[in-house]
């Protein structure tokens, strides 16, 4: 073997050992990562803490309704007060619990009502995984919480994807999650949600509106400026001094910021950017670092989005991408076809509609309504991303290679 081949293996452990990391703290670039400051949001931290506060002098917060679009800090900034409340109760004998679940990840009400169960101190055997009613789960927290007089605060983030994937059965339970404690002789609850979505209040019951939204703060999209600032802020701590240059920062804030203030984006474009330097081994991040940062991470999320649908989703994403800018009706005489193709059983039309709603929402299609005249309006979808990337996604899953 020639002595000039080396191992790639040996030349990238070599890399890391003779300290050529320009990344000194992965943590510090993580979105879950809480700053001792958080720039730009005093006001904003001042109105969540104000707002939870009755629950330090042993009564029950009012709800409330935090907007603001992503990546403007709204669940770090709940996070970091759930974080400091909890240092004050640990020194008292009232009984607070704080709980947090993102509606996105849970996916169904069913989940999200078993995760504040789990967070509670419910067992599988109290609360199993599946197989009861929604009433019944939400009747055994209700029977922890007065048992154990707990005064709990659910937090709920991303409380505009559940609402928009609940059923009837689901508003029902959002609205009697918000009235809870007309039902709960001992102990209290309290809802806080974080949306997205300013607009997410139009899909709910005026019910829920009136008892969800009894407070409701705003949090503002950060300027190019302010991105920058936080983006210093965390330079400072995460990576070797002077490996940032400056033209990659300023690239990194813009991109950023065309994106409606996103400073979690800017944060990740970071990360990533500095990734694909080490890999590289070059002794700084740069704009073209910045821009293959911004490339990668549009692609994974499509992929993991992607891998993560259900068998028919998959089959309507083939569907519309067969049939890009038909009406609802068009696409489902498609995916019935695709159906036929890969020996599946159909769904209703009325399943397919609400699932193409939920596949609009995740980003990878989108739906406009056109107007016709006298003939009403209808909907038609059509595809977000490249055909390529769905194609390269699902080629080596046997079930779609005669159709894709």
């Amino acid at each position: 073997m020639s002595t000039l081949t080396i191992d790639p293996v040996e030349r990238l452990l070599d890399a890391a050992e003779n300290g050529k990391s320009l990344i000194i703290n992965r943590e510090i670039l993580h979105f879950t990562y809480i700053p001792n400051t958080i720039l730009h949001r005093n006001e904003e931290q001042e109105k969540v803490t104000q707002s939870l506060l009755p629950i330090l002098k042993q009564s029950r917060p009012s709800n409330l309704l935090i907007y603001g679009k992503p990546g403007t800090g709204k669940t770090l900034v709940v996070r970091k007060v759930l974080l400091k409340i909890q240092e004050r109760v640990e020194k008292s004998n009232f009984p607070i619990r704080l709980i947090y679940t993102n509606s996105k990840e849970e996916t169904t009400l069913y989940g999200l009502l078993v995760s504040f169960g789990r967070q509670l101190g419910l067992s599988e055997k109290d609360l199993p995984t599946t197989g009861l009613a929604i009433s019944e789960v939400f009747k055994r927290l209700l029977k922890v919480i007065t048992k154990e007089q707990i005064n709990a605060i659910f937090v709920i983030d991303e409380i505009d994807y559940l609402a928009h994937l609940v059923s009837k059965t689901g508003k029902d339970i959002l609205y009697q999650l918000t009235r809870a404690n007309e039902r709960l002789q001992k102990g209290s609850l309290t809802l806080v949600g974080i949306s997205n979505d300013l607009t997410f209040k139009e899909r709910l019951d005026p019910r829920v509106i009136s008892s969800l939204g009894e407070e409701e703060i705003v949090f503002p999209n950060y300027t190019v400026e302010q991105i920058r600032e936080i983006l210093e802020d965390r330079i400072s701590m995460a990576f070797m001094d002077g490996v940032l240059e400056k033209s990659a920062l300023n690239l990194c804030a813009a991109m950023a910021g065309r994106e409606h203030g996103d400073a979690r984006r800017a944060i990740d474009l970071l990360r990533v950017a500095g990734e694909i330097a080490e890999r590289e081994q070059t002794l700084s991040i740069n704009e073209e670092h910045i821009r293959a940062a911004a490339q990668k991470i549009e692609e994974n999320k499509e992929v993991v989005t992607l891998q993560s649908y259900p068998l028919h989703e998959k089959l309507l994403v083939i569907a519309v991408m067969k049939t890009s800018g038909l009406s609802t009706g068009e696409i489902y005489t498609s995916y019935k076809n695709v159906c036929k193709m890969t020996r599946q059983k159909e769904l209703t039309q009325r399943r397919i509609t609400q699932m193409l709603s939920d596949i609009e929402l995740s980003g990878i299609i989108t739906g406009r309504i056109i107007h016709q005249g006298i003939h009403g309006r209808t909907k038609k979808f059509k595809l977000a991303i490249s055909p390529e990337i769905i194609k390269e996604t699902f080629k080596n899953e046997i079930i779609f290679q005669d159709i894709i």
